[in-house]
C-alpha cells in the first residue's frame, strides 16, 4: 500500500465533490474456478483499492458525505482461517494502515444503508461488473437486480473518473515498475521467437517471469503468429520461419497498476523486405503519435494524425491510392487499422472502463464516432497532464474484412485490392507504448524495448 495520507487525500477530494449522501464501495469477492474452495487468483476492485487500499475480499466502505464519517465493514480472520490461510491483521489494524478509524462487521452494513434509504437520502454507487456484486448492491438497497447497473451514480463515476484519471508520481513509479518487469518478459521472448517452438512455451516462460518477481500479467498475454486477429488468446501453434509474431503483454504490480506493451517480431530473427516494408509504416505512425501528444491535444486528433501518416506509407507501398486526407476523412485506412489508437491505463489495463467507456474517454466536447474504426477509439477527449496512456497503432490484414469489402466495391478509389492479394497471409503489426502527458509534452515510461527492426533483430540474435 502507499502511505495512509494517499488514500486519506484521494477520499477528500471525492468528498468535496459531492454535497450530501452516501457514497458505496463494494470490494470484490473471491471468484470459484469450479467449486467454492477453489478460488481464481483473488483481483480487488480497483476504485476500492484507490480509495481504500485493502486488497482483501469480502470488504466493503461507506462515505457518509453529511456526517463526515467513513467507515470499511469487513470480518476478522477465524481460527479456521488462520489454520487453512494463515494470520491475517485485524479489520481495524488494516483499517488504520489507509487512514480508517472506524470499522464494523461485514454484517452491520445492512444497517446505514437502511437508514439512508429511510430518510431518502441519496445513495452514490458505481456500475457493478460481476454479478455477485449487483446481486449485494440489491439486496441493500432493494432494487431489481435488473436495475441496478442503470441507477449507477452518474455523480459519483464522474467524480471517480476525474480523480483516477490523474496520475501522481507514487502511481506512475508503479506503473514503471510494472513497465521493468515487462521489459525483462519482453527480452526472454524475442529471444525464444524461434521456429519449432509453440506459441504456449513463449507465453509460459514471460508469464513465469512477472510471477517470480511478485507481479501478476495485467491481462491474459495475446501472444500470435495470427496477428490479424487483434486480440487473439489461443496459443497452441507452431512458430514457423517467415510468420510475424503478435506479442502484446503486461505486468500488473503488487499494488494493481499495469502496463501493456505490444511488439511484433519475426520469427526467426530477420524480418522479410515485405514485412520490414509494412513494419516501418506502423512505426512511422506510432512515432507520429508520440510526438503529437501534449496538453490539450485531442487524442482523436492524434489517432487520426496517425492514420494519415500510415495511410501515406500504405500508398507508398501501393495498398492505398487516391487522396490520403479524403482516404481517412471517409474511413478508408479501417481495412487495415480498424481500432483505436490506445487507452487510459492505470490500476486497470484499460483504465476505469468498467465504469462507462464514455465517461473516460470522452466529454461535452467530443462524441464517439460511427464510423467502423473510429468508432472503436476507446480515448479522444483533451489530453491533461498526468494522464497515461497507450499508443498502439497497428496495420492488419483480416482475410474476411478484405473479402467483404471487396465484395462491396467499397473505398475502390482508395484501395488496391489486387495489391491487398499480395498480402492476405501476411497477419499483422501492431507496435505500443506507455506514455505520460507532462506538463509540455509526454513522456515514453520504462526503459526502451526493442522496437525498430535493426534493434529487434539485434535483440533476438542475442546481441543485446
Amino acid at each position: 500500500m502507499f502511505n495512509a495520507s494517499t488514500y486519506i487525500k484521494r477520499r477528500k477530494l471525492l468528498r468535496q465533490q459531492f454535497k450530501s449522501g452516501l457514497i458505496l464501495f463494494l470490494g470484490n469477492e473471491e471468484s470459484p474456478m469450479n467449486y467454492p474452495a477453489n478460488t481464481y487468483r483473488f483481483r480487488q476492485d480497483s476504485s476500492f483499492l484507490y480509495f481504500f487500499g485493502l486488497n482483501t475480499p469480502s470488504l466493503a466502505a461507506v462515505i457518509d458525505i453529511d456526517a463526515g464519517r467513513e467507515m470499511v465493514f469487513g470480518d476478522d480472520v477465524s481460527l479456521e482461517d488462520v489454520i487453512w490461510m494463515g494470520y491475517l491483521p485485524s479489520l481495524k489494524e488494516r483499517a488504520q494502515v489507509a487512514g480508517i478509524r472506524h470499522t464494523a462487521s461485514l454484517s452491520r452494513l445492512e444497517e446505514p444503508i437502511a437508514r439512508a434509504l429511510k430518510q431518502g437520502r441519496t445513495i452514490h454507487y458505481l456500475p457493478p461488473y460481476r454479478a455477485e456484486t449487483a446481486v449485494r448492491l440489491s439486496t441493500l438497497l432493494k432494487k431489481p437486480a435488473a436495475r441496478i447497473k442503470k441507477a449507477a451514480s452518474v455523480e459519483l463515476i464522474k467524480a471517480v473518473v476525474s480523480l483516477r484519471s490523474t496520475k501522481s508520481a507514487e502511481e506512475v513509479a508503479e506503473i514503471e515498475k510494472a513497465l521493468e518487469v515487462s521489459r525483462e518478459m519482453y527480452r526472454v521472448a524475442l529471444r525464444l521467437a524461434r521456429p519449432g517452438l509453440y506459441e504456449r512455451e513463449i507465453v509460459g516462460a514471460i508469464e513465469g517471469i512477472a510471477l517470480a518477481r511478485g507481479y501478476e500479467t495485467a491481462f491474459p498475454i495475446i501472444l500470435t503468429i495470427n496477428g490479424q486477429i487483434l486480440h487473439n488468446h489461443y496459443h497452441g501453434n507452431k512458430l514457423e520461419k517467415g510468420r510475424l509474431l503478435v506479442i502484446d503483454a503486461g505486468a500488473s504490480s503488487p499494488l494493481g497498476y499495469a502496463s501493456d506493451i505490444t511488439r511484433t517480431v519475426p520469427v526467426g530473427g530477420e524480418f522479410t523486405p515485405k514485412q520490414r516494408g509494412v513494419y516501418e509504416v506502423v512505426l512511422r505512425g506510432q512515432l507520429k503519435a508520440i510526438e503529437s501528444i501534449a496538453p490539450g491535444i485531442k487524442y482523436r486528433d492524434v489517432h487520426l494524425a496517425t492514420a494519415r501518416a500510415m495511410a501515406l506509407g500504405l500508398k507508398e507501398l501501393g495498398l492505398m491510392k487516391g487522396d490520403i486526407d479524403e482516404a481517412v476523412a471517409e474511413g478508408a485506412h479501417a481495412l487495415f487499422f480498424p481500432h483505436g489508437l490506445g487507452h487510459m491505463l492505470g490500476l486497470d489495463v484499460h483504465d476505469m472502463e468498467g465504469l462507462g467507456e464514455n465517461y473516460v474517454g470522452y466529454d461535452k466536447t467530443v462524441e464517439r464516432s460511427k464510423q467502423f474504426g473510429l468508432a472503436y477509439l476507446r480515448l479522444a477527449r483533451e489530453l491533461r497532464p498526468g494522464f497515461v496512456l497507450t499508443v498502439e497503432p497497428g496495420i492488419y490484414f483480416i482475410p474476411p474484412l478484405i473479402d467483404k469489402w471487396k465484395a462491396e466495391n467499397k473505398f475502390k478509389s482508395f484501395i488496391n485490392y489486387a495489391r491487398v492479394e499480395g498480402y492476405r497471409n501476411f497477419g499483422g503489426i501492431r507496435i505500443e507504448d506507455d506514455v505520460l502527458v507532462t506538463d509540455d509534452g509526454c513522456r515514453v515510461l520504462g526503459k526502451p524495448i526493442p522496437k525498430t527492426v535493426r534493434d529487434i533483430e539485434t535483440a533476438m540474435a542475442g546481441k543485446k
